[in-house]
């Protein structure tokens, strides 16, 4: 008999726990999986880092296939959207405890390619 993936629920235990103990939920995040939303401007290398705590986002639903919010950035609001199967971790900000979780089939950020050299050229 298949089961439904533990992930989702995995999340919410850890959530759960570390707002117990009094802590800040952070969710490290896959930024490449397609029709994610999340604020462009903070990717950094495919990856974004989010504050789900409830003093940070409204709304929270810690669903099965998707975990949506709103929150403010930048002082714009804005409606988050992450596929559950993007999520690679869950830690507490002021310890790093939490847990990794296992990286579904998805796209991976392309690697950063840095020029050989700068493409100008000196005018004199």
């Amino acid at each position: 008999m298949e089961m439904t993936p533990s992930k989702p629920y995995l999340i919410r235990a850890i959530h759960e726990w570390i707002v117990d103990n009094d802590l800040t939920p952070h969710i490290l995040v896959n930024a490449m999986v397609p029709d994610i939303v999340v604020p462009e401007k903070y990717i950094e290398n495919g990856r974004i880092i989010l504050n789900i705590n409830g003093s940070a986002v409204r709304s929270l639903e810690l669903g099965n296939e998707w975990i949506q919010f709103d929150a403010r950035f930048d002082g714009h609001s804005m409606t988050v959207s992450v596929p559950v199967g993007a999520i690679l971790a869950i830690y507490a900000r002021e310890n790093g405890q939490g847990m990794v979780l296992e990286e579904d089939d998805l796209p991976t950020p392309p690697p950063e390619k840095k020029p050989d050299r700068s493409h100008l050229t000196v005018v004199k």
